[in-house]
C-alpha cells in the first residue's frame, strides 16, 4: 500500500514508519498462522528511528490474525501513548508493555521483540534443565540462550532491571513458568528466531513424551552447530526467509498492510 493513500497518512506518520508498522503487523499474522498465539494476550512490539526511543505495541484486543498497520499504537519507555490518533491507556496491556519496553530499554540492537506463550514453550520453561540440545533446531540456541525467573504478572516495573540482566546480551530467552521471549535487529531476524525456538521446544516436548531415553549430541557437537548457525545467518538470509513468510499471509482479509 503506498504511504500516501495509507490511513496513517492522514496523521502524519512517516513513510518509514508505516513501513515497521506493515512488517509488524505482518509478524502477528505470521504468529496467528502458525499458531502461536495465546488469544489477544503475549506481544509483539517494534522500536521506531529516532531520539525519542517510542516504540510500537499491539491495540490491547485485536486478534493476531486480524492485525493491521494501524492497529498498532505508538508508545514511549514509560507507557505513555504518543500516536497521533485519539487512544486510551486502556488500549495497551500493562504487562506487555513492562516486558517489552525493558528489552528496547537496554537494547537499543534489538529492532523487535517477540513474546509468546504456546504450550511447548511454557513447557520447557517450566524444566528444570529448560531447553535440551535434543534436536539441530535447539542447538542454535546452544550457549546462547538465558532464562528469567517467575515473578508473577509483569505489572512491577522494577522487575525489568532484572529482566534485562539476566537477558544479557542474548537474542534470546526463557521466562521461567511462562514463556519464550526472542529479539531480532530486524524484524525478519526475530520472526526467525521465534520460529526456532517454538521449533526446538515443541520437539523436546513431544521426544520427552515418548517415554524413552533421549540421545543428546556431545557439547562440542552443540557448540559447533551454533556456531554453524551464527555464521549462515545475516540480513540477506533473514530477508528470503521473510519473503517466503510474506506468501503465507498474503491473502488475509484485511489486509495487514491497512
Amino acid at each position: 500500500m503506498n504511504i500516501a493513500t495509507s490511513p496513517a497518512a492522514l496523521v502524519g506518520i512517516s513513510e518509514t514508519e508505516w513501513q515497521i508498522r506493515c512488517d509488524l503487523a505482518a509478524l502477528y499474522r505470521l504468529i496467528a498462522h502458525h499458531r502461536w498465539t495465546d488469544f489477544i494476550y503475549t506481544h509483539l512490539s517494534a522500536r521506531l528511528p529516532g531520539p525519542e526511543h517510542h516504540f510500537l505495541i499491539n491495540k490491547y484486543g485485536v486478534n493476531f490474525h486480524e492485525m493491521r498497520a494501524s492497529d498498532l499504537v505508538k508508545i514511549d519507555v514509560d507507557g505513555n501513548i504518543v500516536d497521533p490518533r485519539p487512544l486510551s491507556s486502556r488500549d495497551v496491556n500493562a504487562a506487555g508493555f513492562c516486558i517489552h519496553s525493558a528489552v528496547h530499554m537496554a537494547r537499543e540492537d534489538l529492532l523487535c521483540v517477540v513474546h509468546t506463550h504456546t504450550s511447548a514453550g511454557i513447557a520447557v520453561s517450566a524444566h528444570k534443565d529448560g531447553l535440551l540440545p535434543l534436536s539441530q533446531h535447539a542447538c542454535k540456541f546452544y550457549g546462547r540462550l538465558a532464562y528469567h525467573g517467575y515473578e508473577g504478572i509483569a505489572l512491577d516495573l522494577d522487575e525489568r532491571e532484572r529482566l534485562v540482566k539476566d537477558l544479557g546480551e542474548h537474542k534470546a530467552m526463557i521466562l521461567r513458568n511462562h514463556g519464550l521471549l526472542v529479539g531480532g535487529t530486524s524484524i525478519p531476524e526475530a520472526f526467525l528466531n521465534i520460529y526456532m525456538l517454538e521449533r526446538a521446544c515443541a520437539a523436546q516436548v513431544d521426544a520427552l513424551a515418548g517415554g524413552r531415553e533421549i540421545v543428546l549430541p556431545p557439547p562440542e557437537v552443540c557448540a559447533h552447530t551454533a556456531e554453524q548457525f551464527r555464521k549462515g545467518e545475516n540480513e540477506e538470509h533473514y530477508a528470503m526467509v521473510w519473503a517466503a513468510a510474506l506468501r503465507l499471509i498474503e491473502d488475509g482479509k484485511p489486509d495487514y498492510r491497512s
